[in-house]
């Protein structure tokens, strides 16, 4: 379903939304977006996520069966998405749903919502510029983006229900003298602290694209490596096997995780 699913959005209906055309990044990945799903959620299960800066994640949820609820600052990202879900998700019986706000607001504007899963891929630190808003983490220092970076995870776990599972995407971001943060090490320490415990890893890997060429001119210089993964990291609230068992029995097809997007870390 996510291939076929993956071209639709790519072409955006002949058009580009939200985040994609605003920094020209690529779209998150819809396949992805189906195995996790299928794995570590529950079929008509609620999925929760804390930024939800494209409408992907929301569209697959929605396609599978899953009622999604993002959180997302920027109002024009908010109608990006929910025009590109109107055309895309009109006959489904849970289209996704966008709260616009400051997501370290998560725990009143969702103050009701008891989600199945947890599903996001964060702002990675101030690598790309979101907008100018102050309330936009993108805009802030490291250690000041990391304080936030973390309520924000805390409070959208107490949102979790006990015995479910929780999956960021991240990767590592270099700071102004070229020194890794952290990032993925702090992910997942603001998860340990917000209760829950780390349970999976898995690397999906990118296109390698015009990296061999950015990489090259400057290795010899700063001997910086070049990277084409990103860490999927998955945590469990309560007990694993009782996460697992509310998510259903899943078909595993060996294909797939021999596939070359998703390897086992």
């Amino acid at each position: 379903m996510a291939k076929g699913l993956a071209t639709c959005l790519e072409t955006g209906i002949g058009e580009k939304y939200g985040r994609e055309e605003v920094t020209g990044t690529s779209i998150f990945d819809p396949v992805l977006c189906e195995l996790a799903y299928i794995w570590f959620s529950p079929v008509g299960g609620i999925v929760l996520d804390p930024f939800a800066g494209g409408s992907v994640r929301g569209i697959v949820a929605s396609k599978l069966g899953r009622q999604y609820i993002g959180h997302e600052l920027r109002q024009e990202q908010v109608n990006a998405n929910q025009e590109q879900a109107s055309k895309i998700c009109i006959d489904d019986d849970a289209p996704p749903a966008w709260v616009c706000g400051d997501s370290r607001t998560i725990d009143s504007t969702c103050k009701d919502v008891q989600a199945d899963f947890v599903f996001s891929c964060p702002p990675y630190a101030d690598l790309e510029v979101y907008s100018h808003d102050p309330k936009d983490l993108s805009t802030l220092g490291y250690e000041e983006f990391r304080t936030a970076y973390f309520e924000i995870i805390k409070k959208t776990c107490a949102l979790l229900k006990k015995d479910r599972f929780a999956c960021f995407v991240v990767g590592e971001v270099r700071d102004k003298k070229g020194n890794y943060y952290d990032f993925v090490g702090d992910t997942v320490q603001a998860f340990k602290e917000a209760g829950l415990n780390y349970y999976n890893e898995a690397i999906l890997i990118t296109a390698v694209g015009s990296l061999p060429i950015r990489a090259g001119k400057q290795f010899s210089a700063s001997r910086k490596l070049g990277k084409t993964h990103q860490n999927v990291l998955v945590f469990v609230k309560g007990n694993g096997k009782k996460a697992a068992q509310a998510c259903g029995d899943v078909q595993v097809d060996l294909g797939v995780l021999e596939s070359e997007s998703v390897a086992d870390a």
